[in-house]
């Protein structure tokens, strides 16, 4: 996985027009044959070209995959299929559930991942607006979901500095939420750092790992925006993920 430690600040504010996508990374696809496209998942993939390019490189990724604890990489990619099918036509949702495969095998080009936070950014906004700022939801189940909540706790992730806002970098940072939620990164995470506590959040659940020991669930990686500040951050909720020390 990459999400740990990584920012995009105000990413949620860009289209997806401002992501720069080589053409030629999404000029074949999908995996299948658009003319017997049976779900609103497969209509959705077959009618956006870069969702089209990203099913064909999870097809091609999962055949040099595999699993790091042992697992059955058929048993495993059958739920990362179900995670993608389960999204219907929500193609934010779609293409977390791609991007999470691609993370799973191994083999996720930077340009999804940029897709991934364009849509899921551009879906957390567009919640937002529809939603009442003091609203405070179960945090999200299933990918591709977003819930609103607050913030309840800033802090570093080590050190004898607890303060987010005076702790040394390489303290990195911590973040709790009213909704039971959690975000960590080894990073000062500038979407944390220009928060306060209380600020309304809208977080969307962009990752669930699947190759990981029986039992082990670390690891959810949740897109979050400050509806106040407009910081964003994707953070995984746990500093290790599942399988991790």
């Amino acid at each position: 996985m990459v999400f740990l430690g990584r920012t995009v600040l105000a990413l949620g504010m860009l289209g997806t027009a401002g992501i720069f996508l080589p053409t030629a990374a999404w000029a074949n696809g999908p995996s299948f044959d658009c003319r017997k496209a049976s779900t609103p998942t497969e209509t959705a993939i077959c009618a956006d070209p870069k969702l089209s390019a990203i099913d064909l490189l999870v097809a091609k990724a999962f055949k040099t995959f595999q699993p790091s604890f042992g697992g059955d990489k058929h048993a495993i990619a059958r739920a990362l299929i179900t995670d993608r099918d389960a999204c219907g036509e929500d193609d934010a949702c779609i293409v977390s559930a791609q991007n999470n495969a691609l993370e799973t095998y191994g083999d996720a080009p930077t340009w999804v991942q940029d897709y991934n936070l364009a849509l899921i950014g551009k879906k957390a906004l567009e919640a937002a607006a529809h939603t009442p700022r003091d609203a405070d939801q179960p945090l999200p189940a299933a990918l591709g979901q977003c819930a609103p909540t607050r913030i309840a706790t800033l802090t570093a992730r080590i050190g004898d500095d607890p303060s987010l806002a005076t702790a040394p970098p390489e303290a990195g940072s911590a973040a709790t939420f009213t909704n039971g939620g959690t975000g960590v990164s080894y990073e000062r995470e500038a979407g944390l750092v220009s928060s306060k506590v209380g600020d309304p959040v809208m977080l969307c659940l962009i990752s669930i790992p699947r190759d990981c020991p029986a039992g082990d669930y670390r690891g959810r990686v949740y897109y979050g925006v400050n509806l106040a500040s407009k910081g964003t951050w994707f953070l995984p909720d746990s500093q290790h993920m599942c399988g991790g020390a």
